[in-house]
């Protein structure tokens, strides 16, 4: 998140970029969090993407990216920042959101609230997907990035919330006012050793489920596993690789779903979780913040990968997310959504069969 928020700074005048840069620096080393946790799994102890202290990619074995690259990178390449919030207006959203809060659907029910926060409704049963409702994401109240267009829904306009999925702690995917808001109600779901930071914001032992890596919880309502992903984690400068990252795929009734989180792309986990999966009905797969893909290739895939890992897992239809909503990269707002459409109409995808949705929009999953 180092170079992320660095990132953001690119696009300040010069004579306040340098300081700008500084404030990153001192922010985030003030906010490394401890992530240490009693909750999580032995298995972590034996798998082959922890080695007892710190997790892995066991595809990527070679992290080396940091702030001092995006600062060359900025200044010592030829690299075009576009201007996203000048460009807001390019990303849909919705004029009226559904009433959420009294809807309790027999068909599954799907809301985008942007960047990775989706809302999955179905029979009494509410999820929520890294759920980020501030106005912007960011270790300390200003600065960090702001949200191009209004949040759709407030945490009052949301119904009673069941589970939690928590893909990484990054900033823009784990967000302490909106955890703090949801409260001590929810069960919530994230990778191992991230426990320790919910009980320290006051949530339930009992309601906190850390995973490995295909392992799985079922109660009445759902049958969650955690299924690998190629990114990374951290809160600040000396907390890289302390907890895991995760995709997390969710069987409710008959139907399923697979969120992706955040991820890069490789040939080998995607492959491996489409054939013990047998497939997906649907999949929530990132499709934005991937350029320069000099700098960011390992950890966030483009839209032409989505379009892979959603062949990969063998999804009947997937929807794009993680564009629109912050500014992370150097690619136009739209971008993404341009790249999906060429795709499909280049029939390399059905059509209908790899989507994108409006900020705040409601969807029937067929």
């Amino acid at each position: 998140m180092a170079y992320d928020a660095a990132l953001q700074t690119m696009q300040l005048r010069k004579p306040y970029r340098f300081l700008a840069i500084i404030c990153v620096l001192i922010c985030l080393t003030a906010c490394s969090s401890t992530s240490s946790s009693s909750n999580t799994n032995d298995a972590t102890r034996v798998s082959n993407h922890y080695d007892g202290e710190k997790f892995h990619n066991p595809y990527w074995l070679d992290f080396d990216k940091s702030i001092w690259d995006i600062i060359r990178l900025r200044y010592f390449s030829d690299l075009k920042i576009a201007d996203n919030q000048a460009n807001a207006h390019l990303v849909p959203v919705v004029d009226r959101i559904a009433d959420l809060r009294s809807a309790e659907p027999d068909e599954f029910q799907l809301t985008w609230l942007g960047h990775a926060s989706f809302l999955i409704q179905y029979r009494g049963i509410a999820i929520l997907t890294d759920p980020i409702l501030s106005p912007r994401v960011s270790p300390l109240p200003l600065g960090g990035y702001p949200r191009l267009v209004p949040m759709p829904i407030g945490i009052d306009d949301l119904p009673a919330i069941d589970y939690v999925l928590i893909s990484h702690n990054h900033y823009d995917h784990l967000d302490a006012n909106t955890i703090e808001a949801l409260g001590k109600s929810p069960h919530y779901l994230v990778p191992a050793k991230l426990g320790t930071w919910f009980t320290k914001l006051g949530i339930p032992p009992d309601h906190i489920h850390e995973f490995d890596w295909w392992e799985s919880r079922e109660d009445a309502n759902i049958i969650a596993t955690a299924t690998p992903s190629q990114h990374w984690s951290g809160r600040g400068l000396f907390d890289r690789f302390d907890t895991l990252w995760a995709s997390w795929h969710v069987k409710i009734a008959n139907r399923s779903i697979w969120f992706a989180g955040d991820t890069g792309y490789n040939p080998h986990q995607f492959v491996e979780i489409g054939k013990r999966l047998g497939g997906v009905d649907l999949a929530l797969i990132p499709i934005g913040a991937y350029h320069p893909r000099s700098f960011l290739n390992e950890q966030h895939v483009d839209p032409e990968q989505a379009i892979q890992i959603h062949k990969d897992i063998r999804a009947k239809r997937s929807i794009g997310m993680h564009w629109g909503t912050f500014q992370l990269s150097a690619e136009a707002i739209d971008e993404p959504v341009k790249l999906i459409a060429q795709a499909q109409r280049q029939g390399r995808i059905n059509e209908g069969e790899f989507t994108t949705m409006s900020i705040g929009e409601t969807r029937k999953l067929p």
